[in-house]
């Protein structure tokens, strides 16, 4: 009999203790909040989508070496003489066309390893994280500020170019193989 009121006491006990912390936070306000209207504020060095300031960017490509998982996607075509390509906001002058600029937000790991070695400082981390998509194909994000025809019409203007070089490289070669021949 001892034991039954010893156990009865024990599962009142236990009982009380449970509903002192739950009477506790019973009166408590709540801290939920109502994420769509109100976004909690970010630490100061979160790491979410990464942007590319085509502006700034010489098309060196580091930062697609320096990514982990090759989510980065470069293409370049060196400019012709004569073409003004400009420079970036830190002075740099460009020499490269960036024809190509693509990030796979699919494959990202957001480690922020491409933004480190990037001299120009073009690419970064910004606060925006709020980007899923229903295709994954919408998760690829083209940065490049020339179009597929502007584009393509570059390549065939530095080849066009080099053929010209290489046609006066063997013409001057020519020439001086002849010269040899008079001059002998």
């Amino acid at each position: 009999m001892r034991e039954y009121f010893r156990n009865t006491w024990l599962g009142i006990y236990t009982v009380l203790v449970g509903m002192k912390i739950t009477f506790k936070h019973l009166f408590t306000p709540a801290v939920t909040i109502q994420y769509p209207e109100v976004k909690l504020k970010l630490p100061e060095r979160e790491r979410n989508r990464l942007y590319v300031n085509m502006d700034d960017c010489i098309g060196c490509d580091q930062c697609s070496r320096a990514c982990p998982v090759n989510c980065i996607e470069i293409e370049t075509v060196k400019s012709i003489p004569g073409e003004d390509l400009g420079v970036t906001s830190n002075g740099k002058k460009k020499a490269l066309w960036v024809t190509k600029f693509n990030i796979d937000f699919a494959k990202c790991c957001y480690c922020q390893l491409c933004v480190f070695p990037c001299p120009t400082e073009c690419i970064y981390m910004t606060d925006v994280f709020e980007f899923s998509e229903y295709n994954r194909n919408d998760l690829i994000y083209k940065f490049a500020t020339l179009t597929e025809e502007e584009a393509k019409e570059k390549r065939i203007n530095f080849e066009k170019f080099t053929a010209e070089k290489e046609a006066q490289k063997t013409a001057a070669a020519a020439k001086l193989k002849e010269d040899q021949k008079t001059a002998s």
